[in-house]
């Protein structure tokens, strides 16, 4: 805290979990500690697994007009004011799904295609109701590069998942599980929302001591854990809001605006 002195000049803020309950909108209050940020002069940054499409909604219901946004958990970089990817990391996705099919034969896949919508195997849960929605087979799924894979397996549970994907290696590949169920997602290696974030700090020049960032998942470790101060959410597993400086309120208390506030009033 003391070393964000007069307040932070990068936040990275997580979405679901974080800045809103999936499904439901985000609150006045945390838009206002939003707004007052921005205000001031901060750099905001919404940082989420969310897809560029699934993304824009929360940079309009936070009135966020320019800027930066990093999508796909850091893989895709919006330029906000244009609503368009400036930088898309992506990887070949074939690997890594054939590699999943040996483990988890009725695993559901499904890959990103930015700003149009998304290819996948099967239904499954998951935020896909923006875009458009093509169901092909395996062959069609691996057949181009993409910023992100996901993995949904119907009949298993996430322990059981986490047990046979220590065996799961991909060259070039890296994955993140989820926090309720049996899924995951896989990027190319090394890109992460910390990873992102540090890219993004050096190109606007703001020191690491003025960096903060909020989030409650597992695809928040690496943005926690380069923060100059890090924030966990309530709801976050136990090992998430052990990486923290700080455990705030959960998402249905405003936990983010508890903290923003503090810098830039109610």
């Amino acid at each position: 805290m003391k070393a964000l002195g007069g307040g932070p000049r990068l936040i990275a803020l997580d979405v679901d979990g974080t800045l809103l309950e999936t499904g439901s909108p985000i609150s006045a209050r945390v838009a206002a500690a939003v707004a007052a940020a921005v205000a001031a002069g901060a750099h905001v940054v919404v940082t989420t697994g969310r897809t560029l499409l699934t993304t824009r909604p929360v940079l309009a219901e936070l009135g966020l007009v320019e800027g930066h946004a990093l999508c796909s958990n850091g893989a895709v970089h919006i330029d906000v004011a244009r609503g368009v990817p400036v930088a898309v990391q992506a990887f070949d996705p074939a690997p890594a799904v054939a590699a999943l099919r040996a483990l988890f034969p009725e695993m559901i896949f499904a890959v990103e295609k930015v700003g149009v919508g998304t290819w996948a195997t099967g239904d499954s849960p998951g935020e896909f109701s923006i875009g458009d929605y093509l169901l092909v087979d395996h062959g069609a799924l691996s057949s181009e590069p993409t910023p992100r894979l996901n993995g949904w397996w119907p009949d298993g549970s996430l322990n059981e998942m986490l047990t046979l994907l220590q065996t799961f290696a991909v060259p070039g590949a890296s994955w993140v599980h989820g926090e309720f169920g049996p899924w995951l997602t896989v990027s190319r290696r090394g890109v992460s929302k910390g990873w992102a974030l540090e890219r993004l700090r050096q190109s606007l020049g703001v020191p690491r001591a003025a960096t903060l960032a909020i989030g409650d998942g597992y695809n928040d470790r690496e943005m926690l854990c380069w923060a100059g101060y890090s924030v966990a959410m309530a709801n976050a597993p136990d090992d998430v809001r052990g990486l923290a400086d700080e455990v705030t309120g959960d998402v249905d208390a405003d936990g983010v605006a508890t903290v923003l506030e503090r810098w830039f009033g109610r």
